[in-house]
């Protein structure tokens, strides 16, 4: 069956409004109201060029131009520039817009269309399915909420049976030791009882023949007995040995609540998908900003990395590490360990500094101001460093004709990226620069310089795509990329040096646009780093600077 127009489902057919009985069967769309065959002769008889009646079913169809508030009759197909408001072909005239500039309302009306569909279009694509996405991820948290609770439980009471058996086996050594002394106890006590029993005998012997000779007359026996009071009178000693006692410690409750704790407490760590920072998508300005210009007093900077959104930390051909503020001043300057120069900086989710000497092969945390050893390698130099969202290290190095890329959880390695499936090398074997940067999306980033490209893997270092360059560069010299990074809307930039411009891809490596220095007046751009507020810092290489861009809306 036919689907009735919501606007005639209201009822059971549309009435006209001039008569208000007869069916519908027309629309002016001047003055906005239905008509019937009859009503149309007399809605037009005062003037009927100011008068513009369609078919009813074809009303919506028809664009509807605003009435001209001081003239009635007529449409207003114009609107002013300067005071933004409808007008007519009678307003152009008046001396409210002398000297104003108009355009015509069906030009603003298709460009305010267009811009409707594509926000219908990036609503219904992108922004209501990562709110739907989002909800059901919550909605799934919350329903598995009792279930992983009541598991952490489970495992509490397992973690409770382990200590209670731990404790049985303590008291159980401490029954068996307790038996152990009560043994020697009862050897010693029983040992000088045993001595004692054995002279007992001998006394009461000793005792019939005292007796014996007391009652005796004859003179030679008394005379003949030689005393042994003094063998008996060494009395026996009176041996005491001390029972052993349990000493009560005190339990300190929360002492023994802070040892056996291992819970950690609840974090949350809420992270924007790639799709937009606060919630939105965020689109390329069409003219880049220049904010600030940083000078950073090195004759060569090469790295810069954001410690927050106040503070940037930056590298280049000389042995020591500059710490600046967005006011561009001067924080602190630190000096490597190995008193050598930095390959790379970074920072860890810490906040903690890292930097790779490449002539010891070491990357370095440092705390508290002293650098400790992190990564020590063997036969192979760091290059570059990054930070991956999940806190891993991603270090890019070089060994005479082989590069490759290490994934590193503290000091462990856990993944080595160097071949593709058909094991042929991912990146150029020599020592070139080869920044690199992790993606939203965790894709693996890396610009080799000496092979003209952005090589691209996934999490699990499975190719993804190469990208060489654009064909229409602001010179003629080849594509070298060095520097890299990415932003909260996974577009990829990388400096493009000699070319004097930075190339913005998005996430499956399609040229979006550059940044030149038509722009921003960029030279030799090197190092890139953007910060949580999507501010694109660039290391100047040979002007010792470090710009400050806003390049999104």
């Amino acid at each position: 069956r036919r689907i009735m127009d919501p606007e005639d489902s209201l009822q059971d057919v549309k009435r006209c409004d001039a008569c208000k009985t007869a069916i519908v069967q027309s629309y002016c769309v001047i003055c906005h109201v239905s008509l019937c065959k009859l009503c149309i002769g007399e809605h037009i008889s005062d003037d009927y060029d100011n008068h513009k009646v369609v078919s009813f079913r074809h009303r919506k169809s028809t664009l509807i131009y605003p009435k001209c508030e001081k003239h009635p009759h007529k449409i207003c197909e114009l609107q002013c520039k300067d005071c933004k408001k409808f007008v007519c072909s009678s307003c152009m005239t008046s001396n409210q817009h002398k000297g104003h500039d108009f355009e015509e309302v069906l030009v603003v009306f298709k460009i305010k269309k267009e811009m409707v569909k594509n926000d219908l279009e990036e609503m219904e694509k992108s922004i209501s399915p990562s709110y739907e996405e989002s909800a059901l991820d919550l909605e799934n948290q919350l329903a598995n909420l009792s279930r992983e609770y009541e598991k952490l439980t489970s495992e509490i009471s397992k973690k409770g049976e382990q200590w209670h058996k731990e404790i049985d086996i303590v008291i159980n050594k401490m029954k068996t030791h307790i038996i152990e002394i009560k043994l020697k106890h009862n050897d010693i006590l029983q040992k000088y009882l045993d001595e004692i029993k054995k002279t007992q005998p001998l006394i009461k012997q000793t005792l019939l023949a005292l007796k014996a000779i007391e009652n005796s007359t004859e003179v030679s026996t008394v005379i003949e007995y030689s005393s042994e009071i003094g063998e008996f009178s060494k009395l026996p000693p009176r041996i005491n040995v001390c029972l052993p006692e349990l000493i009560q410690k005190p339990i300190d409750r929360e002492q023994f609540y802070n040892f056996f704790r291992e819970i950690t407490p609840l974090s949350t760590d809420t992270k924007w998908d790639v799709l937009s920072q606060n919630n939105f998508v965020r689109k390329l300005l069409d003219e880049p900003e220049l904010v600030a210009t940083i000078q950073t007093g090195y004759a060569n900077i090469r790295s810069v990395t954001c410690l927050n959104e106040h503070t940037i930390i930056t590298s280049g051909l000389a042995n020591n590490i500059k710490c600046f503020n967005v006011k561009i001043s001067l924080l602190e300057t630190m000096k490597p360990k190995s008193d050598k120069i930095p390959n790379d900086i970074a920072v860890d989710r810490n906040a903690y500094l890292l930097y790779c000497d490449g002539s010891s092969g070491k990357v370095y945390q440092v705390k508290n101001g002293q650098p400790e050893e992190m990564v020590i390698l063997q036969g192979w130099t760091p290059i570059k460093l990054c930070v991956t969202s999940t806190g891993d290290l991603l270090v890019t190095m070089f060994s005479i004709d082989r590069s490759k890329v290490v994934r590193y959880s503290g000091s462990t390695e856990k993944q080595t990226i160097q071949f593709d499936d058909e094991g042929k090398p991912l990146y150029s074997g020599n020592s070139q620069i080869k920044y690199i940067t992790e993606n939203r999306n965790h894709d693996i980033c890396v610009a080799d310089k000496a092979a003209g490209a952005v090589v691209v893997v996934n999490q699990d270092g499975k190719f993804k795509w190469r990208y060489i360059g654009h064909p229409f560069t602001t010179t003629d010299e080849p594509f070298k990329p060095c520097g890299i990074t990415s932003d909260s809307q996974s577009h990829i930039l990388t400096a493009d040096g000699d070319n004097h411009c930075i190339h913005i891809l998005d996430q499956n490596g399609q040229f979006l646009r550059y940044i030149d220095n038509s722009y921003c007046d960029l030279k030799n751009p090197y190092g890139l780093c953007v910060d949580n507020s999507d501010m694109l810092f660039v290391c100047e290489l040979y002007k010792g600077t470090v710009k400050k861009i806003n390049y999104l809306k």
